[in-house]
């Protein structure tokens, strides 16, 4: 029996693909054990114990990125955090550590390392965070989301996807889709969405938009999120949902989508060929930008700056290309070809690779 700590969280880029690969672990191994480490105040305090697994947690240390008081009190909190994860890892006899960034992971890299057990690490996105720039120096087991990321050791794994989405079949499960959301199986589907909270710039656009979309002979699937409080419309074909537990399905009757480029939606969207007009959120790093950038090379997505995706652009350039069928079926073969579907079993492989490593390296037990 191997017992696993996976350590990660604090927003769903990096509690889904550690649940995926949990996930996975689990069902290949129901002998093993698949332990989570997280704090109680981002995503993964609710998400890991609903899926079943259990959560160890800890304090949330940030890593400074100016100098000021927490800049000076981080040292003593980072050493304790590295004693704390220790003393996890030795009580709980732990095998392998598998981070995937965020707050927590950084200490567990270098405590999983100075109890010499194998570390292995997964960056979902094209810029790494500075948490997995630190445990890819302790280690060379590193899988990475995009082609274009540059990371120590690292090699193309793929986004580690839920199960729904990898057995996905988008032509099949089509007609149910279409139904589900009270759509037109004769029209073709424009899929908007802007994540669980939305996104206030696309939603506005679209919603001023919307004439001129359904008049290009589409219709609009519009999955709004939490802060959007127009749930309905007038106009034929315009379908709004604050929120959908059935995204599987949406992405089953998409043939386009506008969407924010976050690692999760590019991944899933190119793993299943739906092509995409990106409008990366206007603040961070411009990670989301960088995220787009295989599918736009391959030509089977686009680009546009938050600010510039505007009811005129969507008149200028979005309708004209959705008219334009043949071109949009194109696109959509194009994200396919650097999309990854089996992303889980591919990190699932990494971890197998690092605990066949070679054993001076490991803790004595």
């Amino acid at each position: 029996m191997t017992r696993y700590l996976l350590a990660g969280g604090g927003t769903a880029g990096h509690v889904n693909p550690l649940l995926a690969v949990a996930d996975r672990l689990r069902a290949l191994e129901p002998e093993s054990e698949v332990l989570v480490l997280g704090t109680l105040e981002g995503l993964e305090a609710r998400l890991v114990p609903e899926r079943g697994y259990e959560l160890l947690p800890i304090a949330r240390v940030v890593f400074p990125r100016r100098p000021n008081a927490a800049a000076l009190r981080f040292p003593r909190a980072f050493r304790d955090s590295v004693a704390d994860i220790r003393a996890l890892i030795v009580d709980r006899d732990i095998d392998v550590l598998v981070g995937f960034g965020g707050y927590v992971s950084g200490p567990a890299y270098v405590a999983a390392w100075q109890e010499k057990i194998p570390v292995v690490v997964h960056e979902a996105n094209t810029r790494p965070g500075i948490a997995n720039r630190l445990g890819a120096l302790l280690t060379k087991h590193v899988g990475t989301a995009f082609r274009r990321t540059r990371l120590l050791h690292s090699r193309l794994v793929g986004m580690p996807l839920r199960r729904e989405i990898e057995d996905l079949d988008r032509a099949a499960a089509r007609t149910e889709a279409i139904r589900s959301f009270g759509l037109d199986p004769r029209k073709p589907v424009l899929l908007i969405t802007g994540g669980s909270q939305g996104a206030l710039a696309i939603n506005e656009t679209v919603w001023k938009s919307a004439p001129s979309i359904l008049g290009a002979g589409w219709q609009i699937l519009h999955i709004a999120g939490a802060r959007w409080d127009r749930l309905s419309s007038d106009l034929v074909g315009y379908q709004i949902v604050q929120y959908s537990d059935r995204m599987d399905l949406a992405l089953a009757a998409a043939d386009f989508a506008v969407a924010r480029a976050g690692a999760a939606t590019v991944s899933e969207f190119s793993a299943l060929g739906v092509p995409a007009a990106y409008v990366p959120l206007p603040i961070g790093n411009g990670e989301q930008r960088l995220n787009a950038r295989d599918s736009v090379d391959v030509g089977g997505a686009i680009v546009v700056e938050n600010a510039a995706f505007t009811p005129g652009w969507v008149d200028r350039t979005l309708v004209p290309l959705l008219e334009d069928r043949a071109t949009v079926a194109a696109m959509g073969a194009r994200a396919k070809s650097v999309g990854v579907l089996d992303g889980s079993d591919r990190m699932v492989d990494l971890i197998a690779g690092a605990l066949a490593g070679p054993p001076a390296d490991r803790r004595v037990r």
